[in-house]
């Protein structure tokens, strides 16, 4: 039997096998897939009853990996941060051009550090590598 999904300020709407017209979100409390119809605000999920914004309609999404928990996280690509919903780790939302990468001196991890940065610290050896700026 479908689950029913709950626009936070509408009545019930069952959640249907063609999913045409009907957009995808993440759960912010259990990650659970959500479906909503096209113009809602928020939805509820029905698992665990967390009321989950729904982004602008046309919103450009980007991604990131979150650096408390390594869950994946979807936001605005236009976010100065994002907060993690598992772990709550505040995230730095950059942009390609303001990134750049280096191989950590000690253990060749691949690393990303904010561009003009003198050094960077390894999250895993803890090795502080020098960028030539």
């Amino acid at each position: 039997m479908p689950v029913p999904i709950v626009p936070y300020s509408t009545a019930l709407v069952a959640c249907t096998p063609t999913i045409g017209a009907r957009r995808q979100l993440v759960c912010s409390g259990c990650r659970n897939l959500l479906l909503y119809a096209p113009g809602a605000t928020s939805v509820c999920c029905s698992v665990c009853n967390v009321v989950t914004s729904v982004p602008p309609s046309g919103a450009q999404m980007a991604q990131l990996i979150c650096g408390g928990c390594h869950t994946q996280l979807m936001y605005v690509r236009s976010a100065n941060s994002v907060q993690c919903p598992c772990c709550h780790t505040v995230n730095l939302a950059l942009e390609e051009n303001q990134v750049a990468h280096v191989n950590c001196g000690n253990c060749c991890m691949l690393l990303m550090y904010r561009r003009g940065g003198r050094s960077v610290k390894c999250a895993v050896c803890n090795f502080v590598t020098s960028v030539g700026v």
